[in-house]
């Protein structure tokens, strides 16, 4: 009976294994080209939730403008707390005080890409999806490193 129980956790563990790296396999690498093909083809964000305590339009700052929506892919929306899992995205459409989309502002959980800044890939496009900055900008790590405890989110709080 031992043996069996051993034989099946050991083929239950390599399952995991296997389908593990297949979760990841429809998400996109670090780069904003992929990113955006993401967010808007692959699965557009207009069809994720926003964060249960951040719900729709709110007030916001510089450098994000004065209006944002935030909306969080269910990898973000399904974490309890901190550390947010890995493929987690969370993207802001800024807006002037006129409701003009000026920006679409985008962090996505990438392991392995920046471990000492939460592993975060920062990415601001324009309303057409050109980027730039990207990457690991200094004014987004900067900022966001202010709240490093909180998984580098700022519009949400884990309970």
């Amino acid at each position: 009976m031992k043996k069996r129980t051993i034989t099946i956790g050991s083929l239950l563990i390599s399952a995991c294994l296997c389908v593990g790296p297949l979760a990841f396999a429809d998400m996109p690498g670090p780069d904003p080209g992929s990113l955006w093909d993401h967010i808007t083809k692959v699965s557009p964000y207009k069809e994720w939730s926003f964060w249960p305590d951040h719900q729709g339009m709110q007030p916001g700052r510089a450098p994000h403008g004065p209006l944002h929506k935030v909306y969080v892919n269910d990898r973000a929306l399904n974490s309890s707390r901190p550390p947010v899992q890995y493929g987690a995205i969370e993207v802001k459409e800024n807006y002037s005080k006129a409701m003009e989309l000026k920006a679409i502002t985008v962090m996505y959980k990438v392991q392995g890409y920046n471990a000492k800044d939460g592993d975060w890939f920062w990415a601001k496009f324009t309303p057409d999806g050109k980027a730039k900055p990207f990457g690991k900008p200094a004014g987004c790590v900067g900022c966001h490193g202010t709240r490093a405890k909180n998984d580098f989110i700022l519009v949400h709080e884990f309970n």
